[in-house]
């Protein structure tokens, strides 16, 4: 790949900040200072230096982000913010894509990685992996719906879902409104918002909490991303 992008992808800087950093003769390839950003290298073979230190080059980046409402979960749009708008990386880092989708109106955890095989493995039916969700509900959820739940609930289009377990953690009947946890292992379209209305039930407020292993960081505020640990990546391979 090119020197510059080699460059950016490790973190440091966008293309136009690479290039003046060449400028600097800071950057040595093979023990040469190399100043030309169009130099073709290769990561597993070539050393790259920047002020003497090896270059730390990561061919997969994971993110973990709390995605706040109002935002789509998708790499590029017309007519709405994405979470790549808020991660302000196109340019300095690998272009991560979302590991599936939370609607616009929903906030929490979300997936971002250029890792193709993990992504699909995360998202594949075959896995179940467990996607849980906390949910503000515009209705009087009962055990009948729990049952309803755990044997798989008829969507409008006449989908039967899997099983899914369904938590209820607080009732307020004067208020007619409940709230829930939910997991479930498929990821269809507005899913969770179409279970519950085949229970006669509205979602007024959803926010996903974990997805297989990995769970929500509570130190994270709305809009905000960080790189996964060491630990938590290995969770999720394991998943």
């Amino acid at each position: 790949m090119r020197l510059d992008k080699l460059l950016a992808h490790s973190g440091l800087g966008t293309r136009k900040e690479v290039k003046k950093l060449l400028k600097t003769k800071i950057v040595e390839v093979n023990g040469k200072v190399e100043v030309n950003p169009k130099t073709h290298v290769d990561p597993d073979t070539d050393s790259v230096t920047v002020g003497g230190e090896e270059l730390d080059y990561q061919e997969f980046v994971y993110f973990m982000m709390n995605k706040p409402q109002g935002v789509i979960s998708a790499t590029e749009d017309l007519m709405h913010e994405t979470v790549l708008d808020l991660m302000e990386m196109q340019d300095s880092l690998q272009e991560p894509h979302p590991v599936g989708r939370l609607d616009i109106d929903t906030e929490g955890l979300l997936l971002l990685t250029n890792d193709g095989k993990l992504t699909h493995r995360l998202l594949s039916p075959k896995h179940h992996v467990d996607k849980t969700y906390y949910a503000e509900i515009d209705g009087i959820v009962t055990e009948e719906d729990k049952e309803a739940f755990k044997q798989g609930v008829t969507l409008d289009d006449d989908y039967q879902t899997l099983p899914a377990e369904l938590s209820i953690i607080e009732v307020n009947e004067e208020e007619n409104t409940s709230t829930v946890e939910l997991t479930i292992q498929e990821g269809k379209f507005h899913q969770v918002k179409r279970m519950m209305q085949a229970v006669g039930k509205e979602v007024v407020y959803l926010k996903r909490l974990s997805m297989g292993p990995l769970s929500l960081d509570e130190d994270l505020e709305l809009g905000t991303y960080r790189e996964l640990t060491e630990d938590e990546l290995e969770l999720l391979k394991k998943a």
